[in-house]
């Protein structure tokens, strides 16, 4: 069997390298296309993928923090935008009252609507609740020079709300007796929400920061650490991640930051260059890599191409797993409700409530609040809680719901991204309804 998985994976491989093209050309995503495949290899086709969430879900865990991990590090060094632009203010009001409200709907429905307990709802809602940096990439900026004012909004909430979302996740496991909350809900205030928020952001922040002028300083007065800044990609991502669980903190709030700081890094000493000549060193010669002018940026610009690459494979893999274990699910009746009340009430009514004193027009927020994709992020949420000893009728009620919603938004999401992306570009080119939020 371990054979047949080398041709499959490396025919898989290169389709995917050959079809690039004509995908971007059809009404379909990567993502559309992976999930078909997925679903095809498991119990509905071949019947060679086999994954349960609950019985691989030690693997299932695993494979979803990479993926995201990794996907949050390249969102941050995409976003190069100085913390107090006023673009920044939409993706912090999305990823903490959008992220509330989001979370406050969801466990209404759930508790209401299908009858599950509070504290199962509650933590149903926080996983169902992040939107996904991974699956969101169509609408999210296309590179570190992109300041589209939506796009950034996107990409910075979803960057941001996979680690706001963990408190939520926290409460519900403390709810269900997975989890200490302390007398009150103390110890959940001050450590799950204040705590491990802070200083995530902090260990992130100051690793990336620290490690990315040590580097830049070796680059330019000694001309040395030049070369494999892939492996300085995944040893930022692992240093900060690490830290930041050791003190028990989020670690994902860490890596974004940490990729943020890097930007930060590469803005602050590349100030003199102009944006075409930074996001060109990237594919420039050692030269460039040690130049006192241009090394900042080629650092920043290696890392982020490596990531990405990475971040395609990570989708990829996460999201055959997630067709094939479609099969699994025994009822997706409730998934299905839970999947058409988060995207057409509950996502674009807590993305207007954010949003309604920004500069954004309407039609501008209704994109926003459409494109609030789910994805990655909750498949490792799902995983996480399971782990943490959700009882298995929850635990199974939990899985059936997380699929049917994570597929659910891949076909709805993947089949109007296209049309709607090109309705956007059309707007903005509309000078009366041209926005800059704030």
């Amino acid at each position: 069997m371990s054979t047949i998985w080398f041709v499959i994976t490396g025919v898989l491989l290169i389709g995917v390298a050959l079809t690039g093209t004509v995908l971007k050309r059809l009404p379909l995503t990567t993502s559309m296309f992976y999930l078909a495949i997925g679903a095809a290899l498991g119990p509905w086709g071949a019947n060679l993928l086999r994954v349960d969430a609950l019985d691989h879900v030690g693997m299932l865990a695993l494979l979803t923090e990479i993926a995201v991990l990794i996907s949050l590090f390249t969102a941050g060094l995409k976003l190069r935008l100085r913390l107090r632009d006023r673009r920044w203010g939409p993706a912090m009001l999305l990823a903490s009252a959008g992220m509330a409200l989001t979370v406050g709907g969801l466990a209404l429905v759930a508790a209401i609507g299908l009858g599950l307990p509070p504290a199962v709802a509650l933590l149903l809602a926080a996983v169902l609740a992040p939107t996904d940096p991974v699956l969101a990439s169509d609408v999210q900026v296309e590179h570190e020079h992109d300041a589209d004012p939506v796009r950034f909004g996107l990409t910075g909430e979803a960057g941001l709300n996979d680690g706001t979302a963990f408190p939520f996740v926290m409460l519900g496991l403390g709810l269900l007796g997975a989890h200490e909350l302390g007398p009150s809900g103390g110890r959940w205030v001050v450590v799950d929400l204040l705590w491990a928020v802070a200083a995530g952001l902090a260990v992130g922040t100051l690793s990336g920061a620290g490690i990315a002028r040590f580097v830049i300083y070796l680059r330019r007065k000694h001309r040395e650490a030049v070369g494999l800044d892939e492996f300085l990609a995944l040893g930022l991502i692992g240093v900060s991640y690490g830290v930041a669980v050791l003190i028990h903190s989020y670690g994902f709030l860490a890596v974004f930051a940490a990729g943020l700081s890097v930007r930060r890094v590469e803005r602050e000493h590349s100030e003199v260059t102009a944006p075409a000549d930074v996001s060109q060193v990237a594919a420039s010669s050692e030269e460039q890599a040690t130049h006192p002018e241009t090394a900042p940026a080629y650092m920043a610009n290696a890392v982020l191409a490596f990531n990405e690459q990475l971040e395609r494979l990570g989708e990829l893999a996460v999201v055959l797993v997630v067709g094939a274990m479609l099969a699994g699910v025994t009822s997706p009746g409730p998934g299905l409700v839970m999947a058409a009340a988060l995207f057409f009430v509950i996502r674009p009514l807590a993305a207007a409530l954010t949003l309604w004193r920004s500069r954004f027009s309407m039609p501008e927020r209704a994109f926003i609040g459409w494109f609030g994709v789910r994805g990655i992020g909750s498949i490792y949420y799902l995983a996480y809680a399971v782990a943490h000893g959700v009882p298995e009728p929850a635990a199974r009620v939990l899985a059936d719901i997380t699929l049917v919603v994570v597929a659910s938004s891949i076909v709805l999401h993947g089949g109007t991204v296209k049309p709607l992306m090109q309705w956007y570009s059309a707007l903005k080119r509309r000078p009366r309804l041209a926005t800059r939020a704030g």
